[in-house]
């Protein structure tokens, strides 16, 4: 809650007097959408505004969420498992939204016949046991750092941990990104899979 508060309050303040002369705060801001946008292309190919808004969510999200570590006496929320499977559950419907709103309910529905009626369970199956896997990497590699962190703070004091501390924060990077491109790559496939009369969605839709 207080990530989200925190979050919410700070875009609050980084938006309210946007210009054409970009201040610091707002050209970093421009920098981190436009690379966002760029990593939505390169991943799925697609125009980024109808994912932009969920994704970069999703990754500043677990970004912040997974660097709440580096704060003594603070374990991240990420390292909780209810955390992350509720980070999961949120991909999971997100995906069922998005390929429903390309293909229509019924279309999406019948991609889990493909190739044909018998793929049913083992498609079913695979939605959720993809979504599962999410989550347990994103609660193993950040409570192991916790982990590791705390042990070796515990034995030599609190100066020879700052390299694992750097290396956390690193690990914390590199899984905000590996969780928010697998959750686009999900979305934009079960969005991908529409017949001849799926109603995509419109490049500037930001829905």
């Amino acid at each position: 809650m207080a990530i989200m508060l925190f979050l919410g309050l700070r875009s609050a303040l980084a938006t309210h007097s946007l210009s054409l002369k970009p201040s610091n705060v707002q050209a970093a801001l421009e920098l981190v959408v436009e690379t966002l946008d760029i990593q939505i292309r390169e991943a799925a190919g697609t125009a980024p505004e109808t994912y932009r808004a969920f994704i970069g969510t999703l990754f500043v999200y677990i970004l912040i969420a997974n660097w709440t570590s580096l704060i003594p006496g603070v374990e991240p929320p990420t390292a909780h498992l209810e955390t992350d499977a509720a980070l999961a559950t949120l991909v999971f419907v997100s995906v069922i939204w998005f390929g429903a709103r390309a293909n229509g309910p019924s279309g999406y529905l019948k991609t889990f016949a493909s190739p044909n009626p018998v793929m049913i369970p083992l498609n079913v199956l695979e939605s959720l046991t993809r979504v599962f896997s999410m989550f347990v990497r994103l609660f193993g590699n950040i409570m192991s750092g916790v982990f590791v962190v705390g042990i070796v703070a515990s034995l030599a004091g609190l100066l020879v941990p700052i390299p694992l501390m750097a290396l956390d924060m690193l690990t914390g990077a590199v899984q905000a990104y590996i969780f928010a491109i697998l959750a686009l790559v999900f979305i934009t496939a079960a969005a991908a899979e529409a017949g001849p009369h799926a109603k995509h969605p419109q490049k500037g839709d930001r829905s």
